[in-house]
């Protein structure tokens, strides 16, 4: 929305207890923390911004829309006049900040556009939240900071080594934020996640991507052997996480937000091919797995301690298993999906050219 668009607020903004701002509502993560902060949080308005890009949807918020204390506002971090109208008018309390462009793949071939999105439109929304008097900026941020380890485990105290240019967009956007912490105590916290997981994620991240193409009858595509290993967090208990940061994490912190739950790609593909196709046959589930060019970096593990959050009480609870059924079960069809098949061994830019990042 642009500023000349601009609607004023519903009510008085004193009529709520809190006035909370989730950025890229829209998308994947953030919009299960929208409905669980509506719907446990009554007395909070929760604003919703988002400029609605390929990945967003508003069915992600169909639950909550028509609730009183939500509020949808389409706009972009990266207007900083319409940034700043935003919190003078809204009277923002927190910041929730998990907009961003996030497709490590396509991030090779739009590295500008990360820059620009997710390190200007940081620093624009810090700066106004911060000119603001906002009580509490969260910013979302990845385990991809840290680079690749195979055997030494991240703890918060880490140094960055990213490694492609979505991680080192995210690691320079925490450097911004973090020198309004240090330059004017203003109350940041930082938090990097595992890999999440759950219904109505975008299908260019890997589960999606995986469950989206077998549903289709299409095979998995596999970037390079496929060994790489990922952690991955359930939706519900990451929502629970940053919960736990809103309530008890501490100006200045960085907190991991990770799982002991590992698995490799190739395992990966084949659980969900045994799960959509009913087979156990390992010669058929090679019949639904191609392998193309990986990526010109590709980092083998992301292994991180989370002790520092677990001391606040939170713990991922939800089973692999359970929470890949109601992926599985949730995810049919809630996005377009654009049909083609995997190129085979094209090169990796290729094949990110050819499918627009979504479904090889």
């Amino acid at each position: 929305m642009s500023a000349a668009g601009w609607e004023e607020p519903w009510g008085p903004p004193g009529g709520f207890a809190k006035r909370v701002l989730v950025t890229g509502g829209a998308g994947f993560i953030a919009s299960h923390m929208i409905v669980s902060l509506v719907e446990d949080y009554p007395n909070y308005m929760i604003i919703n911004l988002d400029k609605l890009d390929y990945c967003a949807s508003l069915k992600n918020l169909e639950t909550i829309s028509n609730k009183q204390n939500y509020k949808f506002i389409q706009g972009d971090i990266c207007d900083s006049h319409f940034v700043k109208l935003l919190f003078e008018t809204e009277k923002i309390d927190i910041v929730l900040h998990f907009a961003a462009q996030t497709h490590v793949d396509l991030s090779f071939v739009r590295a500008f556009e990360f820059t620009y999105v997710n390190v200007y439109g940081t620093h624009v929304l810090v700066s106004a939240a911060h000119e603001a008097r906002v009580e509490k900026f969260i910013y979302v941020s990845t385990d991809e900071v840290y680079g690749g380890s195979l055997d030494k485990e991240f703890d918060e105290s880490s140094p960055k080594q990213p490694t492609n240019p979505y991680a080192s967009s995210k690691a320079a956007a925490e450097c911004f934020v973090q020198s309004y912490w240090e330059r004017y105590k203003f109350p940041v916290v930082i938090t990097r996640s595992s890999n999440v997981y759950g219904p109505h994620q975008y299908p260019e991240k890997v589960i999606p991507k995986f469950i989206s193409l077998l549903q289709h009858n299409r095979k998995c595509c596999i970037h390079g052997s496929g060994l790489q290993t990922r952690n991955f967090l359930y939706a519900t208990d990451v929502v629970e996480a940053f919960l736990t940061v809103l309530k008890k994490g501490k100006p200045g912190e960085i907190y991991n937000i990770g799982t002991n739950f590992e698995m490799s790609v190739v395992q990966l593909a084949k659980e969900l091919i045994q799960l959509i196709k009913e087979t156990n046959s390992e010669s058929e589930m090679e019949n639904w797995v191609d392998y193309v060019n990986d990526r010109p970096t590709n980092d083998m593990r992301y292994p991180m301690k989370s002790e520092k959050i677990h001391g606040l009480g939170w713990r991922p609870k939800v089973p692999w298993k359970e929470g890949i059924k109601k992926t599985s079960k949730l995810s049919i069809n809630h996005f377009g999906v654009k049909s083609g098949k995997c190129k085979g061994k094209t090169t990796y830019f290729q094949n990110i050219i050819q499918t627009s990042g979504i479904l090889c």
